[in-house]
């Protein structure tokens, strides 16, 4: 994860969009799964820096909790 970019965001959606268009093999579940990502894309900062906290918070909290 990275600062955030608009640019990067619509790349990944097109790489997840394209994965489903060009895969009709894939079992239900996987496809469940990318269209799920590819619809929780974060397009603005607020979220994506949210959705960024949050995921190195309970990081940080699994790997501490081993220190106590």
């Amino acid at each position: 994860m990275g600062p955030f970019s608009e640019e990067k965001q619509y790349q990944r959606a097109e790489a997840i969009q394209r994965l489903l268009d060009t895969n009709p093999q894939l079992n239900s579940e996987t496809k469940t799964m990318w269209e799920r990502k590819l619809k929780e894309l974060s397009f603005n900062e607020s979220t994506y820096n949210f959705r960024v906290r949050e995921v190195y918070t309970q990081m940080r909290n699994s790997y501490t909790r081993r220190w106590l």
